[in-house]
């Protein structure tokens, strides 16, 4: 039953609210980063790695330290600390982009340098905050949080493939004057969000 549950998390997230297609987040990373397949793996995996950590981080941290409910301040403070949730879930996003631009740096500088601009953003891209609220909102257990933080991480980098892909095709393809450059772009995400509005009702 209880991975039963987790399924349909993890679904949900990855398919039928997926972060760029359905709820129309990250747009930015989505248009920037899909001109070929290995930009879009490299951001893909670089914020699937700092959305789970930091949903990994953040849900203990509001629920031990920040809340009014749960938090260790909560005799003290009967509002609690809530009013610093933001700054302190995007602190910690930052700190945990910083390790994967070292490690990219070290380790893959061509993707590092392919990246560039793009990787520094991810501390503000507003799909990870995103997640960070969701699970908050949604009241999931730790588990669940990091489930749902996967689900919706793995989403976004299957939108990146999917547009990357459809990229490569339209390079050769005779696409009128008109549309050609950031009209078809805009078209083909139009076309894909219609087409996940097909896994609408998969999960009951």
């Amino acid at each position: 039953m209880i991975s039963q549950s987790l399924f349909k998390i993890f679904i949900s997230a990855f398919l039928i609210d997926n972060v760029v297609l359905m709820r129309f987040l990250a747009l930015c990373p989505f248009i920037g980063m899909t001109t070929d397949e290995d930009k879009a793996v490299g951001m893909g995996l670089a914020v699937t790695f700092v959305t789970v950590l930091a949903t990994a981080a953040t849900w203990p941290i509001y629920h031990f330290i920040l809340s009014k409910e749960t938090g260790v301040f909560r005799a003290i403070l009967p509002g609690g600390l809530e009013f610093l949730q933001i700054l302190v879930f995007i602190l910690v996003i930052a700190a945990l982009v910083q390790l994967v631009e070292f490690y990219l740096k070290k380790m893959m500088p061509s993707l590092y340098g392919a990246m560039g601009i793009y990787l520094a953003l991810i501390t503000t891209n507003c799909a990870i905050l995103a997640v960070t609220f969701d699970v908050w909102l949604k009241k999931y257990n730790y588990i669940e949080s990091l489930v749902y933080a996967a689900g919706v991480a793995l989403g976004f980098l299957l939108s990146l493939l999917l547009l990357a892909g459809i990229r490569r095709r339209i390079k050769t393809s005779p696409v009128p004057a008109f549309l050609r450059g950031t009209p078809i772009l805009f078209v083909t995400a139009a076309l894909l969000s219609m087409a996940f509005m097909g896994f609408s009702g998969l999960v009951k």
